[in-house]
């Protein structure tokens, strides 16, 4: 009984295996449908603009264009802003600083700035290495408090004498309904303010940095024809911290309820009794007649 059981959590493995790697050819393949015929009208676009300019410019050559080009694309990748002019805010005031090093240790990496310098790229590494440890607790223990929060809400509309099942599922309802209108559904609305996005651009921004997939495709306070205020970055930065602790309870309640249905948690007293051994109330049981016996 106990091989069978087994057995059967080693199949539920390899299905949870199989749907994973499922998930992402069904993910690769239908990102492949929808973004390579726009990818190819683009890149279209952009070749018949160059030849546009190279007409309206015949004193500049294919080469001479090319090397331009080129230039532009090694000062995106620096963190300059092609567009504007040297007036431009810096990318290393303080504000900016605090929120590039929020998004080192929380490996969020939108990959729009990095050091350009090697005595920068080598205390970004050692920065790294010990801050993304320290971000860890931080956020565990963020999760911790969140979680005793969410337990003493429990207990307390527990003693008003509502059912226990019904209380969990309010409960976990509310902190879900709080935390997604605090972190993913007000923000975006400031975002569309400031930065002159849609909310879906603001939602679609707000959800890929808090997961940490960070593409980098939007940034907040890097349009050099807007003027920010000097703490915008910083308390973007803070969001962002306190929304990864939200978001990460989250993804653990959900790894928890598909590891649930996947059959992968089963308590050894569950695993004792599914392969028919004793249980302590048996023994008990068994004792008391030899207990009397005597």
């Amino acid at each position: 009984m106990a091989r069978f059981h087994a057995n059967m959590r080693v199949s539920w493995t390899a299905l949870l295996v199989l749907g994973y790697f499922l998930y992402l050819l069904v993910g690769a393949t239908i990102f492949q449908i929808l973004e390579r015929a726009a990818e190819s009208q683009n890149r279209n676009h952009f070749q018949l603009e160059k030849l546009t300019f190279l007409k309206n410019y015949s004193c500049l050559d294919g080469p001479a264009l090319e090397r331009f080009v080129q230039v532009i694309l090694d000062a995106w990748e620096k963190g300059v802003n092609p567009s504007g002019n040297s007036t431009n805010p810096s990318n290393w005031d303080f504000s900016s600083s605090f929120f590039f090093a929020g998004t080192v240790i929380t490996t969020i990496g939108y990959g729009n700035l990095s050091p350009s310098t090697v005595s920068g790229q080598v205390f970004c590494v050692f920065y790294a290495l010990c801050g993304i440890p320290l971000n860890l607790a931080f956020l565990n223990q963020l999760g911790k408090g969140l979680t005793a929060h969410l337990g003493r809400l429990e207990r307390s509309v527990l003693t008003a004498g509502r059912h226990e099942q019904t209380v969990k599922v309010l409960a976990m309802s509310s902190f879900l309904v709080m935390g997604t209108l605090l972190f993913l559904v007000f923000p975006p609305v400031i975002f569309s303010y400031v930065e002159g996005w849609s909310y879906g651009e603001g939602f679609y921004y707000a959800f890929i940095t808090l997961s940490t997939i960070g593409f980098g495709d939007y940034v907040v306070g890097t349009d050099p024809d807007k003027h920010y205020i000097s703490i915008y970055r910083s308390l973007a930065g803070v969001w962002i911290i306190f929304g990864l602790a939200w978001l990460a309870l989250l993804f653990n309640l959900g790894a928890s309820v598909m590891e649930h249905l996947f059959q992968l948690r089963h308590s050894p007293r569950r695993l004792q009794r599914q392969a028919g051994g004793p249980s302590k109330q048996g023994e008990v049981q068994e004792q008391r007649p030899a207990q009397q016996t005597v």
